[in-house]
């Protein structure tokens, strides 16, 4: 029969209750009474009732992580940054795929508070009012990764998307691209992602060039939409000589596209990535790209839902984290 906690306290010669302080790592037992409730643990294999200690003090140690698409590399490194951090706190990471589906995204996010989850990270993905409010009316402490809500009612991690997109599009123009095409996701939507967009628009504004419409296509951040998105603005008889994409991803389907209608890259297109993925690297050729520090936004931001899980004063709620501009393979300069 399994140890019970009135056998490990027998065992070790003490109160239930100073098993129990131990256990919860109250700091107010001496060390030298914890080496003996310790030992007793391991001499008896006891292991805690969670459930039992979760309705007890309300807390499970354990932290939520919502992503909109685990087969993207991008959250995989964001998650690994996160759950390092947890691991170092003594909590366990339960991790929920939303599929960009927001009933989904609901779903989950009831089954973490019904879980008894302690925090929750929530990383870019619709972030439409109708969630937003939902988070909000079940009181889980939540830290948005990635991105930030417009009123910036949640604290959050994130770059700044829109100067990055900008400065990345600017780099193609200041390089002597005069028809650069954008394949992402539409300015409308409320994420991360829309502000790339935003920067692109913010580029060629201020290079006097026109947005057109005929030169955007839309889509999630997948490769098939890079490969569909190139393929529909030539069809429509367009011509760019660059491609700013939304992620790395789309930038393998855009240069896989234009190898296939014999375009060379950058020989004859240049393109230009975001996030800076591992594949980025190691694609042919070379992604040039914006590269996000994905694992550190996922520390951070745990460490910040630490703090607040702990009532702790944070230096600060709104963390933007520095970019780069990676220069590679799939950017020619042609002035």
């Amino acid at each position: 029969m399994a140890a019970s906690i009135k056998d490990v306290a027998r065992e070790a010669g003490v109160s239930i209750a100073t098993v129990s302080r131990v256990i919860n790592k109250v700091d107010v037992v001496n060390e030298e009474t914890k080496k003996k409730v310790k030992e007793a643990i391991d001499r008896l294999g006891y292991s805690p009732n969670i459930v039992a200690q979760s309705l007890k003090t309300q807390r499970s140690r354990s932290i939520g992580i919502l992503v909109p698409d685990i087969s993207s590399q991008v959250y995989p490194e964001i998650v690994r940054g996160a759950e390092d951090v947890a691991n170092m706190y003594d909590y366990s990471i339960i991790l929920c795929n939303s599929d960009f589906d927001m009933e989904k995204e609901k779903k989950y996010i009831k089954v973490m508070k019904e879980k008894m989850v302690d925090g929750l990270l929530y990383t870019s993905s619709s972030l439409e009012p109708e969630i937003l409010e939902y988070l909000q009316s079940l009181q889980m402490k939540t830290i948005l990764v990635e991105t930030t809500d417009e009123a910036q009612q949640f604290p959050s991690v994130t770059i700044d998307n829109r100067r990055a997109a900008k400065e990345a599009v600017t780099r193609l123009i200041e390089d002597g691209h005069r028809s650069i095409a954008y394949i992402g996701s539409k300015k409308a939507k409320r994420n991360a992602w829309a502000k790339r967009f935003e920067g692109y628009e913010d580029a060629l504004k201020e290079a006097g060039m026109p947005v057109e419409e005929a030169m955007t296509y839309y889509g999630d951040l997948k490769a098939q939409t890079g490969y569909n998105g190139i393929t529909s603005i030539m069809s429509s008889g367009k011509r760019p000589d660059a491609v700013f994409c939304g992620s790395d991803e789309i930038a393998m389907g855009v240069i896989n596209a234009l190898r296939d209608h014999d375009i060379r890259v950058p020989e004859d297109v240049s393109v230009m990535g975001f996030n800076d993925i591992y594949e980025a690297s190691i694609f042919y050729p070379k992604i040039s790209t914006v590269a996000q520090p994905l694992y550190d936004m996922g520390s951070v931001a745990m460490r910040l839902l630490v703090k607040k899980l702990k009532n702790e004063l944070a230096e600060e709620d709104h963390y933007v984290l520095p970019y780069q501009l990676v220069d590679r393979d799939t950017v020619k300069k042609r002035n």
